[in-house]
């Protein structure tokens, strides 16, 4: 009985030791998204205007006349 119970117990050990497969993962590809940019709503052309203003704004500006 105890050479019943020895051999069961290293079969369910070796039984669990191989229960992985050794093939590769199965990965699924991400899924990415990209939006389509449109002239009208990209704000890329703030910075360059307010720059701009400023700069004639300075310009312009020689001081209080008197």
């Amino acid at each position: 009985m105890k050479k019943f119970l020895l051999a069961s117990a290293i079969t369910l050990t070796a039984t669990s030791a191989f229960a992985g497969a050794l093939s590769d993962p199965i990965v699924e590809a991400d899924v990415i998204v990209e939006e389509a940019a449109g002239s009208s709503t990209d704000g890329s052309w703030l910075v360059p205007v307010m720059f701009l203003i400023l700069l004639l704004s300075t310009m312009g500006n020689n001081g209080p006349q008197g």
